[in-house]
């Protein structure tokens, strides 16, 4: 992983600073988990959000969404102006801190242990050279900054508290801290060659103390299994350290025990700052976990999406007419929403909100997002069971029986529901995949019936989702606008990347979304999600352009506009649900599943494009996928961005905007030769045990 740049926490923004503290800039923290839950660090040290057991439990951190009233654990040098740099322990989720200060340095190792059966979070400090006075602030607050909890000391195995309220303890050992309005404290030097051991275990109030953790045991356990998983990626393209980290941010996201995929580790971080567009992301989106059984199907983790394939199928198990859009990560089904009171939000972005009042839409294109998943396993090897197809065959007859049912649409939107073009696109899908499995895989079922219902889609999507005048299909049936994720329409074959109507499409969508060189979503004025208008640049979209550029004989522009990408991934690889290109900043709820999905989509699309064109296998990852020299990195938040205004996307190479990470490629990748214009329209061919049982 490369090297962070210098940070300098009381400079960071101007509403984080040593006595106070407010969040940091979302793109300063890093992700540290256990595949139970996880945990956000600060690049100022500072743990500012952290729930537990799971991913979806109650805060006991919540400073992200508040201030250090409202829960954090802080650890950094006394002095003022250390300056840290951070990576991860090669491919793991072990966060490694190395802290410079005028008297000495010190590395600080974080991690939550993998696999012991237990809750616990780690912080090693190990004196590099000369003495290091070093801080602690620790503020638990349970139950989303509900609870302050009843704190006493312990004097036995090692110096530490002890905090219980409800169902809920933690217990911290390895310094003596002294405890002073509702917090506590603790200050201590460490020397060269030192180590210092801080640990925190959560667990059920009605259960006795856990034994202290075996710091070095659980360490190297933690290191060995993050690598192992890592070790099985195959990717023989450019890119290969973004795509190596969103596998393993997907795989951080993953529930151990369920198999389910939170969509973020976050609630409520805002799409617009300022803004009422907060929502909670910790729970299991059906459009996301099909989306993250193709990409394990892509890079060989075969058994793990086997696993992910399971959870869909006990998810959705049931009524057909039950299906909802998200579950929990156990398949829950009450996911309602309430908004928090106890949390002002991320500086003061309010409502924060537990839940998700999207559970109870009705998504045309859900089921053909999963049918299509099915297809690509089916295709990979995995074979159909007595339960899988059959309960295929009932979500395409309830497909059958919906067809004419309007939804909010891919976009959950809160306002009238639409003929979402892409939705409709997605029945065609379902329905496709369903024909090609008895036809081609020599399943049961109705296949003449099916392609009947399926050309009649088709046609109906022509004559009602086509604009002539617009030269592109459009958002919704007579909308007369555009919304990117109809480039999802080449994606699932429903016409090929350079289809007439396809390429038209494109350019409306570079015409009207594209901000600063980014896609929009879709333009929140015309009020089609019955919410204030803003927003910022929503990242898929432009991964998804990405794919659409490669496919279509623009592979150096999508070379371009992927390293811009790609350079907006934070000192440790991680992406949220958007970005404000004027200034770099991430925005929404991070780590995003979606985002780091549509990297890697993006990134296969590249390899996959640069293969053809050169007729052999692609360049090896070292030449093209380089890892950057400490040197080399270039910072997107202090890069002046190139601006387009409202009406037009990139024209030329300059119309991308300065990238903020280069990456070596061969110039001839990018060669657009006259034979790739001009294809035939048509379908393109798609090539341990864990006590959670208080909050299960």
């Amino acid at each position: 992983m490369a090297v962070a740049a210098s940070r300098n926490p009381s400079k960071n923004d101007d509403n984080c600073d040593r006595l106070g503290h407010m969040p940091q800039n979302i793109e300063d923290y890093a992700l540290i988990s256990d595949c139970h839950t996880a945990a956000l660090v600060g690049a100022d040290g500072s743990i500012d959000w952290l729930c537990l057991p799971r991913y979806d439990s109650a805060s006991v951190f919540g400073a992200l969404l508040g201030d250090e009233d409202h829960g954090r654990w802080k650890l950094a040098p006394t002095e003022e102006g250390a300056v840290s740099t951070r990576r991860y322990d090669g491919e793991t989720f072990i966060l490694v801190t190395r802290w410079r200060t005028h008297s000495g340095e010190v590395e600080v190792t974080e991690f939550m242990p993998f696999g012991d059966g237990r809750a616990d979070l780690v912080r090693r400090i190990r004196g590099i050279s000369g003495t290091v006075m070093m801080d602690l602030d620790l503020r638990f607050r349970f139950g989303y900054a509900t609870a302050t909890p009843w704190i006493r000391q312990l004097h036995n195995d090692a110096p530490g508290i002890i905090a219980v309220a409800g169902p809920d303890a933690v217990v911290m050992r390895g310094i003596g801290l002294s405890a002073s309005d509702h917090s506590h404290s603790g200050s201590f030097t460490v020397n060269e060659g030192e180590v210092v051991d801080i640990t925190m275990t959560w667990f059920p109030s009605h259960r006795p103390i856990p034994d202290l953790p075996d710091v070095d045991s659980g360490l190297a356990k933690t290191r060995d299994w993050w690598t192992e998983w890592a070790s099985r990626v195959e990717h023989e393209g450019p890119y290969y350290d973004e795509v190596i980290r969103s596998l393993l941010v997907l795989r951080a996201l993953t529930h151990e025990q369920t198999g389910g995929i939170v969509a973020a580790a976050t609630t409520s971080l805002p799409e617009q700052f300022g803004g009422e567009r907060n929502w909670d992301y910790r729970y299991v989106w059906l459009r996301d976990a099909a989306l993250t059984l193709e990409s394990l199907l892509l890079h060989s983790y075969t058994s793990e999406a086997s696993n992910w394939r399971a959870w869909l199928l006990r998810a959705i198990a049931g009524d057909p007419a039950d299906v909802q859009i998200m579950y929990g990560l156990a398949g829950e089904r009450d996911l309602s929403e309430r908004e928090v009171a106890s949390l002002p939000g991320y500086r003061d972005a309010s409502p924060v909100r537990i839940g998700n009042g999207a559970v109870d839409q009705f998504q045309a294109d859900v089921i053909g997002e999963v049918m299509v998943a099915l297809d690509k396993a089916r295709k990979a090897g995995l074979d159909e069971t007595d339960f899988s197809w059959p309960l295929q065959r009932a979500l395409v007859t309830y497909v059958c029986d919906t067809r004419d049912k309007p939804d909010q649409g891919i976009w959950e939107v809160r306002g009238p529901a639409r003929y979402f073009t892409q939705g409709r696109v997605m029945i065609w899908a379902a329905l496709d995949r369903a024909i090609s499995a008895v036809r081609d895989d020599g399943l049961e079922g109705p296949a003449d019936d099916w392609e009947k219902v399926r050309d009649e889609i088709r046609d109906e999507i022509e004559e009602n989702g086509f604009d002539t005048e617009l030269n592109s299909y459009t958002q919704y049936y007579g909308s007369g606008t555009v919304d990117a994720s109809l480039l999802v329409l080449a994606q699932v074959g429903y016409c090929d990347y350079d289809d007439p109507r396809m390429l038209g499409t494109v350019a409306a969508i570079e015409r009207e979304l594209m901000a600063d060189g980014l896609l929009l979503r879709y333009r929140t004025e015309h009020n089609v999600d019955g919410l204030p208008p803003g927003e910022n640049p929503f990242l898929a979209c432009s991964f998804w352009l990405v794919e659409q550029y490669a496919f279509s004989g623009r592979l150096d522009e999508a070379i371009k506009l992927m390293d811009r990408l790609v350079g907006y991934c934070n000192d440790v690889g991680m992406l949220s649900e958007e970005i404000d290109p004027r200034t770099g900043h991430h925005v929404g709820n991070t780590p995003q599943a979606f985002s780091h999905l549509t990297l890697l989509r993006a990134a296969d699309a590249i390899t996959r494009e640069q293969k053809n064109r050169k007729g052999e296998q692609p360049p090896e990852a070292e030449d093209t996928g380089r890892r950057r020299k400490p040197e080399e990195n270039v910072n997107p938040l202090e890069e002046k961005r190139e601006e387009y205004g409202d009406s037009g996307g990139p024209q030329s190479d300059s119309d991308l905007g300065d990238r903020p990470s280069g990456r070596k490629h061969d110039e001839s990748d990018a060669t657009e030769t006259p034979s790739e214009q001009g294809k035939t329209p048509g379908r393109r061919g798609e090539e341990g045990t864990r006590s959670d049982n208080a909050e299960s």
